[in-house]
């Protein structure tokens, strides 16, 4: 229930709402060991770790916790797949065909990939379902597309030489994904980088390692080769370490923090100096100019924020606002937050389920108690949501000024800061004054507004009057400290292959 303290007029979720027992998810968990080499293994050490519901903090699983001795086997495996095996040396056409018969698969596995992703991760079981489990099925027929379609060229030489270019597979990737979205940034990663002909060792979240064993076997059932994909879970500072300073690794992909990311870069510039493909965090402005549609750019900021928990890199997590719309846009954003479902992520009709874990958790209400005490309004939540697990209330605050923390840092959790804006060139400034540069949402009828924003925003992606729009074709990545490189589309091809170039003289040549 809502009650409304009539003291300062701030309307409050009640603390008392308290959730049923979690429903029973419809799946159960068949791999929890490393797959090295084509086969599920124990960790060398045999050791485990906990994975948790994020709706309870109970234990889901035990799952092999694998560290620098597990990661040099995988590496050797893949290696080995890269330098022996079948893998590259198929024709694109086969190769092609084992990723269609993997997304086919996986499609046939809808919903169970999905309730391990929800039970997981604490994401909606709807948003799954018919969201990312459709999406990562879309990527990698997308990814198998390309696999036949990657050449080189020829090119005209100011002499008699034959100039050809091979666009050859880079050898063994490493490949570090984060707990937000595993499986779509499995798709991300593996598809392009198997697509090009490498073989892949990925480290997966350890918050959230179960859905890419089991997409994982179905690509092994789909025909992969033994050792062309390798999953180890573990930690970030031992198999991820590893994984990023190993000798033999050719290529690193990490998605992740961009304090991360620093370490990332800097274990692979003192190792062999292996390429570094980095997507890090972000804080993106939302920017609704004075003649926007207010209820769509609501709606659509909402959404932009409140999407997947506010565990989006790519958040619209400033919502700068014109004065002349500012008070009607933020009573409208405050009922629209009221309005948000948060409970149990397997209902149906759920809007947000719980946050990650206790870290993420207790970093979110450090976050709001910072917005509360730098001066910045409350408008609604601020609270957890209900007695166990990890729910937090959709939480906005207005008046937030730029040089607030919940204006500055990415918080990755559910709560809306709302800032006023006069000019169009204040509001550029103010947008681009930020470490990051990853996504930018830009709200008006008026072309020659979109095309200056558009031109202006230091951002590697702009959503004119929409957000969150994730095609495959469409490239992904940040300016500044939101990254190096793009994923998804063409442009991600590039991570996974060398160029080289070969010249042959010619003998009395009919032209040149």
């Amino acid at each position: 229930g809502k009650s409304r303290l009539a003291s300062n007029g701030i309307y409050r979720y009640s603390t008392a709402a308290v959730l049923e027992d979690p429903i029973k998810p419809p799946v159960s968990v068949q791999y929890d060991k490393l797959l090295i080499n084509g086969q599920f293994v124990d960790a060398a050490s045999g050791k485990t770790f906990p994975t948790l519901d994020p709706r309870t903090g109970e234990v889901i699983a035990h799952v092999a916790e694998g560290e620098a001795e597990d990661i040099n086997r995988a590496v050797a495996s893949a290696r080995k797949a890269f330098d022996e095996g079948p893998w590259p040396r198929l024709t694109a056409y086969e190769r092609q065909r084992i990723l269609l018969r993997f997304a086919d698969l996986v499609e046939k596995s809808n919903d169970e990939i999905a309730a391990l992703e929800t039970w997981d991760s604490g994401k909606p079981y709807e948003q799954a379902a018919q969201i990312e489990v459709p999406m990562f099925v879309r990527l990698f027929r997308y990814y198998a597309g390309w696999a036949d379609k990657i050449h080189g060229m020829t090119l005209p030489a100011d002499g008699p030489h034959h100039v050809q270019t091979l666009h050859e597979p880079i050898g063994v990737a490493g490949q570090i994904i984060p707990w937000n979205f595993p499986l779509l940034m499995f798709a991300w990663k593996v598809g392009p980088a198997l697509a090009c002909g490498n073989t892949v060792v990925l480290k997966t979240a350890e918050q959230t390692p179960l859905s890419a064993f089991l997409v994982a076997k179905l690509l092994h059932e789909a025909g992969l080769p033994d050792g062309v994909l390798n999953v180890v879970s573990g930690y970030g500072p031992t198999a991820g370490a590893a994984l990023c300073s190993h000798m033999d690794v050719d290529k690193l992909a990490f998605t992740g923090s961009t304090d991360t990311g620093k370490i990332v870069l800097e274990l692979a510039a003192k190792s062999n100096l292996k390429p570094v493909t980095l997507e890090l965090g972000g804080k993106s402005p939302f920017i609704v100019c004075e003649d926007a549609d207010v209820d769509q750019a609501v709606e659509l900021a909402h959404f932009a924020l409140f999407f997947n928990q506010g565990q989006c890199c790519c958040a619209g997590s400033r919502t700068y606002v014109h004065e002349k719309v500012y008070d009607e846009f933020l009573e409208k954003a405050k009922v629209r937050a009221l309005k948000r479902t948060v409970g149990d992520p397997f209902k149906s009709g759920i809007e947000q389920g719980p946050q990650i874990d206790q870290d993420q958790f207790n970093k979110i209400l450090h976050y709001i108690r910072s917005g509360q005490e730098s001066g910045a309004r409350l408008e609604t939540g601020g609270e957890r949501f209900g007695e166990k697990g990890y729910y937090i209330q959709p939480t906005v605050f207005s008046d937030v000024k730029d040089d607030m923390l919940i204006a500055q840092d990415e918080i990755f959790g559910p709560v809306q800061s709302v800032l006023k804006f006069k000019e169009l060139d204040e509001v550029i400034k103010r947008a681009n004054r930020t470490r990051y540069g990853l996504a930018a949402g830009v709200f008006t009828h008026n072309i020659d507004t979109a095309n200056t924003l558009t031109r202006a925003l230091r951002a590697g992606t702009v959503w004119i009057n929409c957000f969150d729009t994730f095609d495959a074709a469409i490239p992904f990545g940040g300016y500044k400290m939101s990254g190096i490189g793009r994923e998804k589309g063409e442009y991600s091809l590039k991570n996974y292959l060398q160029v080289k170039a070969v010249v042959t003289p010619i003998k009395n040549p009919a032209w040149l």
